[in-house]
């Protein structure tokens, strides 16, 4: 099952590379970039220090990042999906980047005795990974004595309330009937589905606490349709 899931996801990232940004900004009315942002601000990364962008996709983290952590500091765009890697490649190689480097690699074999960072963000990447709390553990292995990581995703509401019901129909009648128009209806669908096996907020913060984060903070945010975790080691 979990090669299953990890081969599932590739698969799915790779197809909607080519309509990924495009997409994200049109079913999210841009939105997705403000949300990036914020998630960007509470992590206050700054300069000199080694950040690392998890599932970071076609980039927009990572480039955010770097903005904060140069020209002493660095960003490694680390994913495991070929397809939507080379996009952020090659929106490097548009605007004339040659610093931030991008890694294919699934987040559970990076090496915890190479790679040690200060601080590490995710945007809806937790949500896919195999097994979240492995995945919590792994970024605190990954981080320096005080490190500090962030993750944007979706929110998982209690159901059937005004937040579920909402989501729910947003994406049932918008995301995937839009989608259907690039003929990945079948690859958006599986939103719905991963936001039902994603843990709610007040369980994320619990794992993360038995972790041994020091400090966790879960905010939800966009009408409770979004979450921003925050962790600090």
């Amino acid at each position: 099952m979990k090669y299953k899931k990890v081969n599932e996801v590739k698969t799915i990232f790779n197809k909607i590379s080519y309509s990924y940004d495009f997409l994200n900004s049109l079913l999210s009315l841009g939105l997705h970039k403000h949300w990036k942002n914020q998630l960007v601000d509470l992590l206050k990364p700054i300069d000199g220090e080694n950040w690392a962008d998890l599932c970071c996709g076609t980039g927009d983290l990572s480039f955010l990042i770097f903005n904060k952590v140069w020209p002493n500091g660095s960003i490694t765009g680390i994913d495991s999906a070929k397809g939507i890697l080379n996009i952020a490649k090659e929106r490097s190689k548009l605007i004339g980047n040659k610093f931030i480097s991008w890694e294919m690699q699934d987040i559970f074999e990076i090496d915890e005795n190479l790679k040690i960072y200060d601080g590490i963000c995710m945007s809806y990447g937790l949500r896919n990974l195999v097994n979240v709390e492995e995945g919590l553990r792994k970024v605190f292995n990954l981080l320096s004595e005080n490190g500090r990581a962030g993750f944007l995703d979706f929110n998982h509401s209690r159901i059937n309330s005004p937040a579920d019901i909402f989501q729910k129909i947003y994406l049932r009648v918008v995301v995937v009937p839009i989608s259907r128009i690039f003929k990945l209806s079948k690859e958006y669908s599986y939103i719905e589905k991963s936001i039902q096996n994603f843990p709610k907020g007040n369980k994320l913060m619990e794992i993360a606490k038995g972790l041994g984060f020091k400090k966790v903070e879960y905010r939800t945010i966009f009408f409770n349709q979004m979450g921003i975790l925050i962790l600090e080691k």
